[in-house]
């Protein structure tokens, strides 16, 4: 069985490598690292760029805690055991540029042993793209990209992992998608999987690597596309739906907040500017009105 103390080195890793390859992207932004320490235990480095290029803000944030859950996270966890461990990346990042999407991936792990010493652990994460405008081709390429990964593991994730991340990922009070989706996935272990916890902290770890590539990619597509001063004001309003889901009905930011997490680290998540216009409703026919038209669950991007 692999160590936790493995899956944090790992995890490690992977950060420092996405943090290079992005200032690379950018070619002005620099990554600035705080590391901090959590009262109860454990601690992890925050790295945020801010004002590049193209990205305007976005952090890659590594941590590794440990400690007591609190009564309202061992309820929702449907556990009665109090100790927990639980190491992991996050990203968020918000380009300035309208064409670009906003991108967030997570890849984590969590443990906690009971009474009788009997450990239950799993892995988590997932990777979703939230475009101001939905460019067709850069979905399907998003989407193929996950699929091959998946694939290397096992016939059924993406096709899972997809739907977990349709239903995830979908704001209820305004009845639309957060963006084109992705996957998402959660208690991965041996039992639920058919995989060994090798096998699992692999496919892991190739999520995360997946980022990168993916990313770099599609910057690369848009960045040189011209745009105007209301493509800017929509991005804003797009950005503002992405605020209205993480602070309602994402379980990263709710857990991060009771545990007593580092409150900075936690809402990078936010954007640094968003609009909220009164009963805005799109043109016919304009692109606007064709992103809305696509952020609905079920979309077969490939």
């Amino acid at each position: 069985m692999i160590t936790k103390e493995e899956i944090a080195h790992a995890y490690r890793e992977i950060q420092d490598e996405i943090c290079a390859g992005l200032e690379l992207a950018d070619g002005k932004g620099k990554f600035e690292e705080e590391l901090w320490s959590r009262e109860g235990g454990g601690g992890g480095r925050t790295r945020i760029i801010q004002n590049g290029n193209i990205l305007e803000k976005g952090g890659v944030n590594f941590s590794a805690v440990e400690g007591k859950l609190p009564e309202s996270i061992k309820k929702s966890f449907g556990v009665s055991e109090d100790d927990f461990f639980a190491t992991g990346v996050s990203i968020v990042i918000h380009p300035n540029h309208p064409w670009i999407p906003i991108i967030h991936m997570n890849i984590r792990y969590f443990e906690m042993v009971s009474e009788n010493a009997k450990e239950l652990s799993w892995f988590g994460g997932g990777i979703d793209l939230t475009p101001h405008y939905v460019i067709n081709e850069d979905a399907r390429f998003f989407h193929q990209s996950l699929k091959a990964t998946c694939d290397e593991f096992k016939d059924d994730f993406y096709s899972k992992f997809k739907k977990w991340a349709d239903d995830y990922f979908f704001i209820k009070h305004r009845a639309e998608t957060r963006g084109v989706g992705g996957i998402f996935y959660d208690r991965l272990n041996p039992e639920s999987t058919g995989l060994g916890w090798e096998e699992i902290f692999e496919f892991s770890k190739a999520v995360g690597r997946t980022f990168l590539p993916i990313y770099t990619e599609i910057i690369e597509r848009n960045k040189n596309k011209p745009y105007t001063k209301a493509h800017k004001q929509w991005q804003y309003q797009r950005r503002s739906r992405y605020v209205e889901f993480n602070l309602v009905y994402d379980a990263g930011t709710k857990f991060g907040l009771e545990t007593n997490g580092r409150v900075e680290s936690i809402l990078m998540s936010l954007p640094p500017q968003a609009n909220w216009v009164y009963d805005f409703t799109p043109q016919q026919g304009t692109e606007e009105e064709k992103t809305l038209d696509l952020l609905k669950k079920g979309i077969n991007w490939i």
